[in-house]
């Protein structure tokens, strides 16, 4: 080669170009079962009632008494118009409540119900796994 020629060498440079794609590699089926089961509940409950008991009573009177309350109980007093040389107010009946509160456990069956999640598996993908 002489000093005119010329060597040319080719520069060859390499380049990587990087994608991303979305690829299916498993499949799975999330459902959700529901599960009952009876239990018996418990509890204790009141249970009011009224007791009611009738006093005799003759006590003369001016005006006609309201209703009163002793303990746990209320009296209502009865009265009536006697014709005596004046008139006057005669309580003849007292009715006395009472509020019984009793107690009893009941027990009754109640269902309850849980919920769970099973996942399934696609086979098709699962053999291509293996």
């Amino acid at each position: 080669m002489s000093d005119t020629d010329e060597l040319r060498l080719p520069v060859v440079e390499e380049q990587v170009s990087v994608e991303r794609r979305r690829v299916e590699t498993d499949h799975v089926r999330v459902r959700t079962v529901v599960d009952t089961r009876e239990e018996l509940v418990s509890e204790t409950v009141e249970v009011g009632s009224l007791d009611i008991e009738r006093r005799p009573v003759d006590r003369a009177v001016a005006t006609p008494p309201p209703p009163r309350e002793e303990g746990d109980a209320t009296i209502i007093s009865v009265v009536e118009e006697r014709l005596v040389v004046t008139r006057q107010l005669f309580v003849i009946e007292e009715v006395v409540v009472r509020r019984v509160i009793a107690r009893e456990t009941v027990s009754m069956p109640v269902t309850l119900r849980t919920m769970r999640a099973v996942v399934e598996r696609d086979p098709v993908h699962q053999q291509e796994d293996h």
